[in-house]
């Protein structure tokens, strides 16, 4: 009974990947007037764009909330929505690898699509291992500073698509640079005192906030957090962390803490939660949660284990 269940599960998955089905899509949201129409590709840019378009703007988060964004790919009902939507916002560097083909089959020649990282980060600034021949890290709205950026980017498409409603934007846009340079300065001055300055992490997400501030990002795994573990490279951190007293090792929400717990048990660490911000609960959003306060929930963890 159980092979046959696997079985059927497998076969419908298979299926599933063949019609381009994903779980959660829903019918495409209508228009209302007077209010934009947008679609984010992922949490962050949802949350961004959200705060940019405040009342202006009717904004659908693509991927469901909870879910692992790395390698989802939009529905048949998600293409629909983007063919009806005034404007699209994506983070880009590579971190959704279904854009470009989507752009490409779309018939809406009025959407005003926007990458949001363009020009966020200085040319060349990609922070990684020594010697790390990777792609670029695409996780660029951990760092506040890159974040606001990202934000002036979603405005200037939000007044493109929308130009009667420009003061809108651009207030909004103000307000929330404001914001974001706040949470840098507690950065900032939360961190630089602290002795420690490793910050050993499950996957190379944090590149960007630690190259902010003065930290070493030693990360166990890739670019994608669900990748199998080279023990080699385990090893090799556990040998790190226990020359260099790392007191916490960190994994995320959405990803199996098992290598976390081995290497923590190695060395006498604990492990604690580090969010890269790709997702957020429906739950954690209804409470008030959003792109500061986790952004917050980070700096408390890296205070205590850089103490």
């Amino acid at each position: 009974m159980r092979k046959t269940k696997m079985r059927w599960a497998a076969g419908l998955l298979a299926l599933c990947q063949l019609i381009g089905c994903s779980p959660a899509a829903g019918p495409a949201p209508e228009k209302t007037p007077g209010t934009l129409l947008v679609y984010a590709s992922f949490y962050p840019m949802y949350d961004f764009a959200t705060k940019i378009g405040g009342d202006r703007a009717r904004v659908v988060n693509m991927v469901p909330a909870g879910m692992e964004p790395h390698d989802w790919e939009p529905a048949a009902a998600d293409i629909a929505g983007l063919e009806a939507a005034d404007v699209f916002v994506y983070n880009g560097a590579g971190f959704e690898h279904w854009v470009d083909s989507v752009l490409g089959s779309l018939e809406n020649r009025s959407l005003v699509a926007v990458e949001a990282s363009r020009g966020a980060v200085p040319q060349g600034e990609t922070p990684g291992r020594a010697g790390e021949a990777e792609a670029r890290d695409p996780h660029v709205w951990l760092s506040p500073r890159a974040a606001k950026a990202e934000m002036q980017n979603i405005a200037d498409a939000f007044v493109q698509a929308d130009p009667e409603n420009k003061a809108v934007y651009e207030e909004n846009r103000a307000r929330w640079a404001e914001v974001l340079d706040a949470l840098d300065r507690e950065f900032r001055e939360a961190l630089d005192p602290l002795p420690r300055r490793d910050v050993v992490v499950s996957h190379r997400a944090f590149g960007y906030l630690c190259a902010d501030y003065g930290l070493n990002q030693v990360a166990v795994e890739g670019l994608s957090p669900d990748a199998e573990p080279d023990p080699a490279r385990v090893a090799e951190v556990i040998e790190l962390a226990g020359a260099r007293d790392v007191r916490v090792i960190f994994f995320e929400e959405t990803v199996s803490p098992k290598v976390a717990e081995i290497i923590a048990e190695a060395v006498g660490a604990e492990t604690g939660v580090l969010s890269p911000l790709e997702s957020l609960s429906d739950e954690r959003q209804a409470a008030g949660a959003d792109y500061i306060s986790v952004m917050r929930e980070n700096l408390e963890a890296l205070r205590a284990a850089l103490a």
